[in-house]
């Protein structure tokens, strides 16, 4: 099988599958690899790179993100019969369609592809996840650890591991771990590498933004983007913040916004993260949530075409948009 469609918000574990793809090819012959998008780039683009021969390469990799941006039925038809044509296809080429969304168009469901949808974590996972991962580094993490971790980062496996990377190299830097004993993390610890230690982040920003101040929103961003934070970390981080927004709005709509077992369900235990989100809700609504959802979608795409040099400008813009979005009264 020469086709993959992996869907879904759990980035860790889709991106080693795509790796588990991609090395059954690499580990056969040389190979090129390409990646588009698919709000960018016409199938037909896609199928002529596929049946090109490569000067320097026996096969081609090809990765294809946003694929939920596939809706025009004659390119879907394109892509499906690709798949299903044994004389176009090979198994020396290989076509990945990716997409954080749990379903794309309906047209694809006919393609001779290996499927798979890799959802968010379970609450029970993630605990077990974060145990296990900081057990294997010489750590023990409480439930409290566990929470502020939840709440300070996105809600996937690459992201946890990216930032739980750091935070363990930062503890064995400070000389906290002592030889043959397994250390104790502690909350403060966490949040002081997590929230402290990093000036700013998504979460600072958002907090910023569910206030309703442009001004601070502005200093924040700007700090970031000088530090060399990428604009498309920024615009994912924010995309979290707006879908756990989402799920708040959900719980004060059934009257549940002061249950602490519902909030934390979301992953909202602290007191500066419900004050952020309770902030927020004065701000949007369901609907503009959307809208916000919508405008970082259009901005990810604005800043991967030729008017990416704008990046500031383009960031300042997107980020007086989302405050022009709220301000529900």
């Amino acid at each position: 099988m020469s086709t993959y469609i992996f869907l879904g918000p759990e980035l860790g574990k889709k991106q080693d599958a795509i790796n588990n793809a991609k090395n059954k090819i690499k580990n056969r012959n040389e190979s090129e690899e390409y990646i588009f998008y698919a709000d960018e780039t016409p199938a037909f683009k896609i199928i002529e790179t596929l049946q090109n021969q490569g000067l320097f390469a026996d096969s081609r990799i090809i990765i294809v993100k946003n694929s939920e941006a596939f809706k025009k039925k004659d390119d879907i038809e394109l892509l499906v019969s690709w798949t299903k044509d044994t004389k176009l296809n090979d198994e020396n080429n290989i076509l990945i369609l990716l997409s954080e969304e749990n379903r794309i168009a309906a047209g694809f469901d006919n393609a001779r592809a290996i499927k798979q949808v890799f959802y968010e974590m379970f609450e029970n996972e993630k605990t077990a996840w974060l145990k296990d991962f900081f057990s294997r580094q010489g750590f023990k993490i409480d439930d409290d650890c566990i929470d502020t971790i939840l709440e300070l980062v996105e809600n996937n496996t690459e992201a946890l591991k990216r930032e739980c990377s750091r935070l363990i190299s930062f503890l064995k830097s400070q000389d906290n771990q002592t030889d043959g004993i397994s250390n104790y993390l502690s909350v403060n610890e966490v949040e002081k590498w997590l929230s402290h230690n990093r000036d700013e982040s998504a979460f600072t920003l958002f907090s910023r933004i569910a206030a309703g101040d442009l001004s601070k929103a502005l200093e924040s961003l700007s700090v970031m983007l000088s530090a060399k934070e990428s604009a498309a970390g920024i615009l994912s981080g924010l995309t979290w913040c707006f879908r756990k927004l989402n799920d708040y709005l959900s719980l004060a709509e059934a009257g549940n916004s002061d249950n602490a077992f519902e909030l934390k369900k979301i992953g909202l235990s602290s007191p500066k993260s419900k004050a952020d989100y309770f902030a927020a809700s004065r701000q949007y609504n369901s609907e503009s949530v959307e809208t916000c959802l919508a405008l970082t979608a259009q901005y990810d795409v604005l800043l991967r075409s030729p008017v990416a040099v704008m990046e500031k400008i383009l960031m300042d813009r997107y980020i007086l948009s989302l405050i022009n979005t709220g301000n529900k009264s």
